[in-house]
């Protein structure tokens, strides 16, 4: 039995998702938590230096090996590069740092929709009424939770700069993950990963020399490292790894669906770490979320 649930590339699929998704849940308390301890450029640097330097040992063999495949595919993985390692993050540290939590969380979840609508136009692939349903019912499952139930919360919100960087970001990660699935066959996930990661750098190097000299001074306590660390480890390479192999095994749109488990994982986390209570209106939103998924997920029956 567990050998057949590990060899469904559905069950993995939407395993490697949800952990993808936890996983990243701490990133987004990292994001307001370092906001005015290192600026957003220097954070995103730290961050992919840490996962190149632990992934480097494990992928420099795969990646030798399949230099020639590179080298022939080096446009669409400097192009994966930039937008998965250059641009997300730190656009995602640039709202971090100007905007509110609630914002931050609720404009996160227009990353699911962009894959849906980019798909449905360059793809054309069917959007249908379970599908419509489904994101109606998560979306409606993840403001509830984040507003607490009060709905006019979201008549108060004043909009900021950061709020067009959460945007902005959330619309480059969609056309991220639609790229993976364009990933070439011939490269494997290793020597992938790693180009990406080292592209990344290369070209986010200059932004940080410039941010070097430009931005205040880091003083990197041990809280800082500790938290570039989380991210280097986790929320860059485990969780990128996870998701890459996610969109290759159920696709970009079904994976960006489980993105919206996101609010539960870090209400999981403010529970387990700050305390904060969970009542009946976090297990409704919860059973929201959860329900729009496997709706919105589900197949169509093929018909004759």
């Amino acid at each position: 039995m567990r050998q057949k649930l590990e060899d469904n590339p559905n069950f993995t699929g939407y395993l490697f998702a949800i952990l993808a998704t936890a996983i990243w849940s701490g990133n987004f308390v990292i994001a307001r938590g370092l906001s005015d301890d290192i600026s957003p450029v220097s954070l995103a640097f730290w961050r992919w230096v840490v996962a190149t330097v632990v992934f480097f040992p494990f992928a420099i063999k795969p990646l030798i090996k399949q230099w020639p495949e590179i080298k022939n595919n080096l446009p669409y993985l400097a192009i994966t590069g930039l937008l998965g390692v250059t641009i997300f993050n730190t656009m995602l540290y640039y709202a971090g740092k100007t905007t509110t939590a609630i914002n931050l969380s609720l404009l996160s979840i227009t990353f699911p929709i962009f894959i849906i609508l980019i798909s449905r136009v360059v793809f054309k692939e069917y959007i249908g009424w379970k599908r419509a349903l489904g994101i109606l019912m998560v979306a409606f499952g993840v403001i509830f939770m984040i507003t607490k139930g009060d709905l006019s919360t979201l008549l108060e919100l004043t909009f900021q700069v950061g709020d067009i960087w959460m945007i902005g970001g959330a619309f480059v990660f969609a056309v991220y993950s639609i790229l993976l699935r364009k990933k070439p066959a011939e490269l494997n996930i290793w020597s992938f990963q790693l180009s990406t990661f080292l592209l990344g750098l290369v070209f986010l190097s200059p932004v940080y020399v410039w941010d070097y000299f430009t931005a205040p001074e880091v003083t990197y306590t041990t809280s800082t490292v500790l938290s570039i660390g989380y991210v280097g480890v986790f929320a860059s390479l485990a969780a990128f790894v996870l998701w890459n192999k996610s969109i290759l095994n159920i696709g970009p749109s079904e994976a960006g669906m489980v993105y919206y488990t996101l609010p539960i994982f870090s209400g999981a986390l403010a529970f387990f770490i700050l305390d904060e209570p969970i009542g009946w209106l976090h297990i409704i939103c919860a059973g929201l979320i959860f329900t729009g998924i496997l709706i919105a997920n589900s197949k169509r029956k093929k018909t004759n």
